[in-house]
C-alpha cells in the first residue's frame, strides 16, 4: 500500500482497477461510507484558484464522516512565510492527511518527505492524477472495460495529459496525445508512459495530425492556456483551433464520448453544440472527481474499513 499520491505512478493496474470498483461503490451507497473518515480531519492547501477541486475535497471529506480543513495562500505562501518543512512538520501535527494544489511539484515531494500523515496531489505543474481518476471512472462507467479502449487527448501537452496518459498506460488503454508542434508532453513522462503501456498491452502515441484520433471512443480536450499563463486566448486561437472538439472532428474520429476536465472556453477549445450535446460526459466526469477522491482518500487514511 503506498502512502502518498503524488504522481498516479504509485498504482499498479491491480490497484487502479481496486480505487476505481471502491469509488464505484462509494457514488453507489455513500450511506455505506458515511463514517469512514469519522474523527478526521485533512488540511486541503490551495496555492492556485480552484472550484472543482476544492468543493469536490470540502463536500467529499464531508460525506465521509470527515472535517476538511480549506488553507489557501492569503495564510502566507508555503515556502516564503516558512519552509515547506516546516508546513508538513505542523500540519501532521495535528491533521490525519494533507490535499496540496501546488504550482511545483517539488512542494509535493518537499511536503511528502517531511508529512508522517498522506500527502495527495489535487494539482502541479506536472501531474493531475485525482483528474485522470475521475476521468477512467467515467469511462468506466460508461464502457465497463477500459482496457479495450483507445482515448484522444487534443490540444496543449499539459500536467492532465501526463496523468491521463500514465493511467491509460497503467489500465491498459490505448492513448494518442494530438498536440501542435512545440506543444507536446514532457519527453521523460512519455517515455515512462510508454514502459508502462508496453507491459500492458497498449500503446501510447504522439502526433500534431488529427487523424492520429481516428477510431478513438472518446476525445479529451483542456483549456489551450493553463492557469497561471496570461496568454489571450485569441493569441493561440489560430495554433490550437484545428484541434478543437466539434463536431466534424466527432464525425471523423467516430468517438462517442467527449470528455472535458473544465473550465472550459467554449467556442475555444470545445464548442457548446459538443459541450452540451449527447456524447457529452463532462459534468459526470466532474461529478467523479469526488467519488474518486473520496476511494482514494479512505484507502489512504483508513484502509482497514474496505
Amino acid at each position: 500500500m503506498f502512502n502518498h499520491f503524488l504522481s498516479g505512478l504509485e498504482l499498479d493496474q491491480q490497484g487502479a482497477l481496486k480505487l476505481l470498483n471502491l469509488a464505484q461503490k462509494i457514488k453507489a451507497n455513500p450511506a455505506d461510507f458515511s463514517q469512514a473518515l469519522e474523527g478526521k480531519s485533512v488540511v486541503t492547501l490551495f496555492e492556485k484558484p480552484s472550484l472543482r477541486t476544492r468543493l469536490s475535497f470540502d463536500i467529499g471529506i464531508n460525506k465521509l464522516g470527515g472535517h476538511a480543513v480549506y488553507l489557501d495562500s492569503q495564510n502566507g505562501a508555503m515556502g516564503a512565510r516558512e519552509s515547506v518543512k516546516d508546513f508538513a512538520l505542523n500540519i501532521a501535527s495535528w491533521a490525519d492527511g494533507i490535499v496540496a494544489r501546488v504550482y511545483q511539484h517539488k512542494t509535493l515531494t518537499t511536503l511528502a518527505e517531511f508529512s508522517s500523515v498522506p500527502v495527495v496531489n489535487s494539482l502541479c505543474d506536472l501531474y493531475h492524477p485525482c483528474q485522470a481518476l475521475a476521468d477512467f471512472l467515467t469511462l468506466q462507467e460508461v464502457y465497463g472495460d477500459v482496457s479495450q479502449l483507445k482515448l484522444a487527448y487534443l490540444g496543449e501537452g499539459n500536467n492532465v495529459t501526463h496523468s491521463l496518459m500514465l493511467l491509460a498506460a497503467t489500465l491498459g488503454t490505448d492513448f494518442v496525445a494530438v498536440c501542435p508542434k512545440g506543444s507536446s508532453p514532457d519527453s521523460q513522462i512519455l517515455k515512462q508512459a510508454e514502459q508502462i503501456a508496453a507491459m500492458n498491452g497498449a500503446s501510447v502515441m504522439v502526433s500534431d495530425r488529427v487523424e492520429a484520433a481516428v477510431g478513438a471512443n472518446a476525445v479529451y480536450a483542456d483549456t489551450w492556456v493553463s492557469m497561471g499563463d496570461e496568454t489571450p486566448l485569441d493569441q493561440v486561437k489560430e495554433k490550437y483551433m484545428p484541434y478543437q472538439l466539434n463536431k466534424a472532428l466527432l464525425e471523423l474520429t467516430g468517438a462517442d464520448t467527449v470528455l472535458h476536465c473544465q473550465p472550459a472556453h467554449r467556442e475555444f477549445e470545445i464548442t457548446s453544440e459538443v459541450m452540451d450535446g449527447p456524447a457529452s460526459k463532462i459534468i459526470q466526469q466532474a461529478e467523479n472527481r469526488m467519488h474518486a477522491q473520496n476511494a482514494l482518500l479512505v484507502s489512504l487514511l483508513n484502509p482497514n474499513f474496505v
